[in-house]
């Protein structure tokens, strides 16, 4: 009994070839329509109910202004968020996890996402700016904290053990760092500053999201297509990626810059949504069942992640709704525990 091939190739008219593994492929088409049909139960569901027939008839311009006002200016502006923040996170993830060549390796942990939040707060108790200052704050603090993890772990380090450590060093002192910071704002701003710490999506509108959207539109295609291959190339060492021609460092520094934006900008949207960037690339490397970074299955079970969190947030827990980042920080966590025993049968850690 013959085997699927795990790369088919597809020629266009113009002479050029593209190579793509049919079930990554698939996961990624499977993940995109379960992420879709998530958002339209979500959109369909709140005080004011409607199913999923209505809410696709609306979302196509035939319903009703009353319908047209719920779904289009309330709800869906939430769940363009939840998606948009769930793919920037899996894709970064997936990009973490790929350079350092360790499952540990998330924004989460290497304290990416409280570098994002310690901008975003600083922006919030000196100036009291609007949705652009956050995303400016979130990507400053970020980049910043990128920096000053690599400076510490050193050159030599950005794929080892070392940069997981320093970066939960860095994470540690980020954490005191933003508990000051909400010291000093006044009780209004502190209270959702808090809101905003554990991840919510609450309220959530087309300018929050703007700048991630933007983003994923400039940064997507590049890390997608212009580096992936690259970045599956460096999983095999530096040695053996510099003897196939790979810029090593280019290619490592233009990831590590995209992730690093990616990150601070989903952290600006919905705040720093904790397990997700770390559980999105595993689920899908499972699933399709190939090595390498798995860039787009990681990024649409990213998206679906957040979506089926948030609904999850909305409606498992009676009258009493959650931030979303608690639903994810429960059920990322145990992966975390899980992950943790796995790597220490296996003798990695």
């Amino acid at each position: 009994m013959s085997r699927a091939p795990r790369f088919a190739t597809v020629r266009t008219p113009g002479g050029m070839s593209f190579r793509f593994r049919p079930r990554a492929f698939a996961v990624s088409g499977a993940c995109l329509l379960a992420a879709l049909g998530l958002g339209v139960l979500l959109i369909g569901s709140g005080d004011f109910p409607m199913g999923p027939a209505d809410v696709v008839a609306t979302l196509a311009g035939r319903g009703s202004p009353a319908d047209s006002l719920i779904v289009n200016e309330i709800r869906l502006p939430r769940v363009g968020t939840a998606l948009a923040v769930g793919a920037a996170l899996g894709l970064s993830g997936a990009v973490f996890q790929s350079l350092v060549r360790n499952p540990l390796g998330s924004p989460d942990i290497l304290g990416f996402s409280q570098g994002a939040a310690s901008g975003v707060l600083a922006v919030v108790v000196l100036t009291g700016g609007g949705s652009v200052a956050v995303a400016s704050g979130a990507a400053a603090g970020g980049l910043a904290t990128g920096l000053l993890v690599y400076a510490v772990a050193g050159r030599g380090a950005a794929h080892g053990q070392r940069l997981i450590l320093v970066g939960i060093g860095v994470a540690a002192i980020l954490t005191g760092v933003n508990g000051y910071l909400l010291t000093q704002a006044n009780i209004t701003d502190a209270a959702r500053a808090v809101l905003w710490l554990t991840g919510s999506l609450d309220g959530r509108d087309w300018s929050d999201s703007a700048p991630l959207l933007v983003a994923l539109a400039v940064l997507g295609p590049l890390v997608l297509a212009g580096c992936g291959r690259a970045l599956r190339m460096l999983e095999m060492g530096d040695d053996a990626a510099h003897g196939l021609g790979v810029p090593i460092e280019r290619v490592r520094t233009i990831m590590l810059l995209a992730a690093v934006l990616l990150t601070s900008l989903a952290a600006a949207a919905a705040g720093p949504v904790s397990f997700v960037a770390l559980t999105a690339p595993q689920l899908a490397r499972r699933l399709t069942r190939t090595t390498g970074p798995n860039l787009l299955p990681a990024l649409c079970m990213g998206a679906v992640l957040l979506v089926a969190a948030d609904w999850i947030a909305q409606h498992a827990f009676a009258e009493r709704r959650l931030p979303v980042g608690v639903v994810t920080g429960l059920l990322g966590g145990g992966y975390l525990v899980w992950l943790l025993v796995t790597e220490r049968k296996t003798g990695r850690i």
